[in-house]
């Protein structure tokens, strides 16, 4: 079945706009005003004709300082950079290892948990204080019209990047399982960009079975962020305005942002 959200780019892996999606009252989830990725590392993303067509005017990077770093952004031309570290708060933690986790698999990646570790971070999305501040500048991005087109990122495009698409989703009116639906499309483009790495672990002697839980998105990580909501704050409502502390008429706006006509 062809992905209609799908964004092919020779410079930009996994870009997706997030539109297109009926609402559960009937609408749509207009196109063209956020899109989702992995990271822009590759310098002809600058110039690149594809990109420049989606006129993308905020570029938002989920990453940590040490990614950042190590990889900068090439942002596109006429597009502003904002850096919004959702795992800023976290660097001690488990949760914020995923980030940096196969750079330490030398002798640590067999026997750890990565699936239980991935459910913490996802969990951390909801509750710690750097991630809740991301989203909400995010949000706030996107209601504010002079700043879209919104490409938000973080370096696959899968964890932090996937929690952001489904709060933009479900704040524009798409039901849990169209939410659900995006969240998971990305794994075919995900598997592809890490199976060189795959096939390298494997060939020092690592079990690529190992590494599977962190490559790839499963639907039991959106549901521990999920199970976080409802035991942090009772419901996703109520997580935009006391988790997020989105206001109601910041959330009013988020929907009218994110909605075709």
């Amino acid at each position: 079945m062809t992905d209609l959200h799908r964004i092919e780019s020779a410079h930009l892996g996994n870009l997706r706009d997030i539109g297109g999606r009926p609402t559960s009252d009937g609408g749509l989830v207009a196109t063209g005003v956020a899109y989702r990725s992995a990271e822009l590392a590759d310098e002809a993303v600058v110039d690149d004709p594809d990109l420049a067509a989606l006129a993308v005017r905020t570029v938002v990077d989920l990453r940590t300082g040490a990614e950042r770093a190590a990889r900068p952004d090439r942002v596109p031309a006429g597009a502003q950079l904002v850096e919004l570290d959702v795992l800023a708060d976290l660097s001690t933690g488990a949760a914020a290892q995923v980030a940096t986790l196969f750079e330490e698999h030398g002798g640590r990646i067999e026997g750890l948990d990565v699936a239980g570790q991935m459910q913490s971070t996802y969990r951390s999305f909801v509750t710690s204080a750097a991630a809740r501040a991301a989203y909400a500048q995010l949000v706030r991005l996107v209601i504010d019209p002079d700043r879209l087109p919104v490409l938000f990122h973080c370096t696959a495009g899968k964890d932090r990047t996937g929690w952001a698409a489904t709060i933009l989703l479900l704040a524009a009116g798409v039901t849990r399982e169209e939410a659900d639906e995006e969240y998971l499309a990305v794994n075919p483009a995900v598997r592809a960009a890490y199976a060189p790495l795959l096939e390298q672990f494997a060939a020092s002697g690592g079990d690529p079975d190992a590494l599977a839980p962190f490559l790839e998105v499963r639907a039991e990580y959106l549901q521990a962020a999920f199970d976080q909501v409802d035991e942090s704050y009772g419901s996703f409502d109520a997580y935009l305005r006391d988790g997020l502390g989105l206001t109601d008429g910041e959330v009013e706006a988020l929907g009218g942002a994110l909605r075709a006509g």
